[in-house]
């Protein structure tokens, strides 16, 4: 499989980031430009990982991995992973921040780059959506107005196969067990939540529903490409 870019090319994109990088904040093409570049590259590499397991029908066809940096959410996923491989790969803190800032203005998401998302995750309409520096696993997904945050310093742990919907809060010492869905403003504070299950309400009062491993991962297998 490979990745094609819908509305631009590679170059458009390395042109396009730049711009808004000037424009927007600040961007020393003399001395950054080498690192963008080299950054992007990784970043699309990343990005067509991540892709190529969504089924969203926004994301492929014919066996392609399609990328629209005009697709608020396909674009907050690729400046995660630039401003991710800016910090780890080239440790260039400043440059990193601004990509990280880029994303807050456009998409209104707070995903800090020494956040460690997995290399398979989603996102769907994450505007108000904030990401901390909990433990993830692949086939992660979220929506609008999430939260994931520390309780005395401890964040919480999701396991394989985790769905938090819209308005969801998970913070503290928590483990997400596989195959969960996190219902609708559903709030868990320092709970841990069995593999298997479907989760309403909020702590300590959770309404936790048990469901057989073959019903859950159906679900999952419905979103994901070898989930």
């Amino acid at each position: 499989m490979s990745i094609i870019l819908i509305s631009t090319t590679k170059n458009g994109l390395i042109s396009l980031c730049a711009k808004q990088l000037n424009n927007l904040l600040t961007f020393d093409e003399t001395h950054e430009l080498n690192i963008l570049q080299k950054s992007i590259d990784i970043a699309l590499e990343r990005t067509e990982y991540n892709f190529k397991f969504n089924k969203n029908k926004y994301y492929s066809k014919n066996n392609q991995v399609y990328f629209n940096p005009f697709h608020s959410g396909q674009y907050s996923v690729f400046l995660y992973y630039l401003s991710h491989t800016i910090w780890k790969e080239f440790k260039y803190n400043d440059l990193a921040d601004r990509v990280y800032y880029l994303n807050k203005i456009f998409n209104s998401i707070d995903l800090y780059f020494e956040v460690e998302l997995p290399d398979i995750f989603s996102l769907e309409h994450p505007i108000g959506t904030v990401m901390g520096r909990a433990s993830y696993s692949d086939f992660f997904s979220f929506s609008q107005n999430c939260t994931v945050g520390n309780n005395k310093g401890i964040y919480p742990t999701f396991e394989k196969n985790v769905v938090l919907f819209s308005g969801v809060t998970v913070i503290g010492n928590c483990k997400i067990g596989e195959n969960c869905l996190i219902s609708a403003n559903t709030y868990i504070k320092d709970t841990d939540i069995p593999n298997n299950s479907i989760v309403f309400g909020s702590s300590p009062n959770l309404i936790i529903k048990k469901k057989n491993k073959a019903y859950m991962e159906r679900y999952f297998k419905s979103r994901w490409i070898n989930s």
